[in-house]
């Protein structure tokens, strides 16, 4: 592999990845050898994966060892949390996700698939699509993930047959089909021995697609989000009120979606004020446009009331506010959430009180399958939920922006996250339910 210079890395885009799977799949031990073969991995990593596997009577180094950090995972030899890891190679960068594959982790998979553009969902070849592999590819498309990488594994316990790789490759593209999922890539690999991990395997001459390094390092990637709708939550205002700044007001924060340039005319939500951009700073630079993700400073034509929480937004594109939001929710608390539950919401950098008013369903991931109000949501459950907030607040879509359209529910007493939720529509989204009064017993 040849040097990766700072440069080299300063050309590259950068994809952020997700790997699911059943128990046992061999998703710790594919991401260890994408390390391993990539040579992403130090010299003294693999010499204390050598020892441990060495120490167990292993043979051959247990690569799964890179990635299972805790001393449970490592004991049980599966994966109980999140683990992220960093790679590159001449022509990409890399953030991966290795998430659990038990039930009971399945909010740490939506975690880690949260922000990625691609996620890696594996099958064992012996046992085909199974209820787990069905409930990773639901949260891959409910994400709306664009690219998913179905990786039929341990391909050297099925004598690399191919009829065994098509059956499964068909059978899960349907289901995935079905659901909205927008591309699948289907991959026979062996991780344990590194067939089409990142060499193309000498076993399987029938297949002529790529290994999955290649395929990571060739998928488009539109992360940058800079043709998607404008969207600046402002974080800081800045007024120096110094002598060599004595009149300046500036308005900070990383943009979330799309370009603004001077000129342009902007609303500020929710209190629908509108006004125009003078001037942009970037890195104490002044620039004529700025896109998703800088983290800029705007300098607006009047002095009106905007404060932390505020969105900026071009003003023929602004989202409209409402107090009334209907999502997708996973619930990753383990406390239920329940019908009336007080909660704060953060949407972007503005937090607002709210009530949960209904939860319509909860959805039944193996089959997807609605269960209509079922007054609580557990830890793990994904459901349907309709909350009122104090405030007005210009949630998008989130099949429009994953940014904007996102937001959590936090408990207001600790501040611990009770709830993930994405505004809007999904593909298991139950009839409206409509309430039999309107409750004046809110208080907002």
């Amino acid at each position: 592999m040849s040097t990766i210079t700072s440069e080299t890395l300063a050309e590259t885009t950068l994809l952020r990845f997700a790997t699911a799977g059943s128990v046992d799949d061999g998703k710790s031990t594919l991401v260890g050898r994408l390390l391993h073969d990539s040579k992403s991995v130090l010299t003294d990593q693999l010499e204390a994966v050598e020892r441990v596997s060495a120490s167990r009577g292993q043979e051959a180094p247990d690569l799964a060892l890179l990635t299972d950090g805790l001393r449970a995972e490592r004991e049980q030899g599966i994966t109980i949390d999140v683990a992220y890891r960093y790679f590159a190679t001449p022509r990409r960068r890399f953030i991966l996700a290795d998430t659990p594959g038990h039930v009971q982790y399945t909010r740490n998979m939506v975690t880690g698939a949260s922000t990625a553009e691609l996620t890696v969902i594996l099958v064992d070849a012996r046992n085909g699509v199974v209820e787990q592999t069905r409930r990773h590819a639901a949260i891959a498309a409910l994400l709306r993930v664009p690219h998913v990488v179905l990786a039929v594994n341990k391909m050297d316990l099925v004598d690399y047959e191919e009829a065994v790789f098509a059956r499964i490759a068909e059978e899960f593209t349907a289901y995935a089909t079905e659901l909205g999922v927008p591309e699948v890539t289907a991959v026979p690999i062996s991780a344990l021995v590194g067939d089409n991990v990142v060499e193309p395997s000498a076993h399987m001459d029938w297949y002529g697609g790529p290994t999955v390094l290649e395929h990571l390092e060739t998928v488009p990637v539109s992360h940058d989000l800079a043709h998607c709708h404008a969207r600046l939550p402002v974080q800081y205002v800045i007024r120096p009120q110094s002598a060599e700044h004595p009149d300046y007001r500036g308005y900070a924060g990383q943009i979330a979606a799309g370009t603004f340039r001077t000129g342009e005319e902007v609303t500020v939500l929710p209190s629908g004020r509108t006004t125009t951009i003078t001037g942009i700073d970037l890195l104490g630079t002044p620039v004529e446009a700025a896109w998703t993700p800088q983290s800029v400073t705007l300098l607006l034509a009047d002095d009106i009331d905007i404060s932390r929480g505020d969105l900026l937004v071009p003003s023929k594109d602004a989202p409209a506010t409402t107090q009334d939001i209907e999502a997708t929710v996973c619930h990753v608390a383990d406390q239920p959430l329940t019908v009336g539950h007080r909660v704060l919401l953060k949407h972007g950098t503005r937090t607002v009180k709210a009530i949960v008013k209904d939860i319509p369903a909860r959805l039944t991931l193996d089959d997807l399958s609605l269960h209509p109000h079922p007054g609580t949501l557990a830890a793990n459950d994904i459901g349907r939920v309709k909350i009122r907030t104090a405030e007005p607040l210009p949630a998008d879509s989130y099949a429009d922006s994953r940014r904007t359209g996102s937001f959590i529910l936090i408990d207001p007493n600790d501040g611990t996250t009770l709830t993930a939720g994405m505004a809007g529509e999904s593909f298991a989204a139950p009839d409206p339910v409509k309430d039999a009064a309107e409750d004046d017993g809110w208080g907002f």
